[in-house]
């Protein structure tokens, strides 16, 4: 069996084939087809990987892009791979954004409502971090709505992009009577939050949800105790950062009567 560093290497071989047989200078973006991933194994004479699929998976959301790519790249500009329909994706150069935790931001102290059987045998760094986020009501407390989650892992199609998966999907209502549709993003390990996805998401919701507020929202472990939100919107054609709050789930006998005049000063 392969390694994982094999798997790695043979994959960067792949995505450079396929970009390099297509890139000239001054290409902003361009089109490529499941089909060329084949055809780049077959002409690098390596093995076939088990998901040919998961090759562009691999960089669209979890690496880096080979550096024979990214020296393409003019300054402050990226290569992203979106999808663009049926077993088509697209390479499109957008200004570069990374949504990291700040390290300078308060954490919220929140009594932690997570069963402890849940701990033991999530599966997982994104099992483990949506579970949290679902049994702490966290989706409410961030967004200030009551929100239920409709399903996790909803996998669907989406016109003009093709096929995608949403880690979590929630609906809710607020004080007023407006409804909203809260696609979440969970990103565990070295995993990066990145445009792609979110964009994929807003489309989904537009498509599928054409009633309904879209708020999207990205989720991540700073600690196994310690939670990144990020609400995020779109805007001239950029995904930007609308608020950002660190939520640290504690026993409640850990929040203290000097935590909670904080609160109450920083919300003034």
């Amino acid at each position: 069996m392969a390694s994982k560093n094999v798997t790695v290497s043979n994959y960067a071989k792949v995505i450079e084939h396929v970009f390099l047989a297509h890139f000239k200078n001054g290409m902003k973006e361009f089109s490529f087809s499941r089909d060329e991933i084949t055809d780049a194994v077959v002409a690098l004479k390596i093995p076939r990987p088990k998901n040919i699929g998961d090759v562009v998976y691999a960089f669209r959301y979890r690496k880096g892009l080979p550096a024979s790519i990214t020296k393409t790249q003019p300054n402050g500009y990226e290569w992203i791979i979106e999808g663009a329909g049926m077993a088509m994706y697209k390479f499109r150069l957008v200004p570069r954004s990374r949504i990291l935790p700040q390290k300078s931001m308060m954490p919220i102290k929140i009594p932690d409502a997570t069963p402890e059987i849940i701990g033991s045998y999530a599966l997982g760094d994104e099992q483990a971090l949506l579970a949290k986020v679902r049994y702490n009501r966290l989706i409410d407390t961030f967004l200030g709505i009551t929100a239920y989650s409709l399903q996790n892992h909803l996998r669907t199609t989406v016109k003009g992009i093709g096929q995608i998966e949403i880690d979590e999907i929630y609906v809710g209502v607020d004080k007023h009577g407006r409804q909203y549709v809260v696609p979440v993003q969970a990103k565990g390990g070295s995993d990066q939050h990145g445009v792609v996805q979110t964009t994929q998401d807003i489309a989904c919701c537009a498509a599928k949800f054409q009633n309904l507020i879209c708020r999207p929202v990205s989720v991540q472990f700073v600690t196994p105790t310690k939670i990144a939100m990020f609400e995020l919107v779109e805007m001239d054609g950029e995904i930007k950062l609308a608020d950002e709050k660190h939520y640290h789930l504690v026993p409640a006998s850990e929040i203290t009567a000097n935590d909670l005049s904080l609160y109450s000063r920083s919300c003034k």
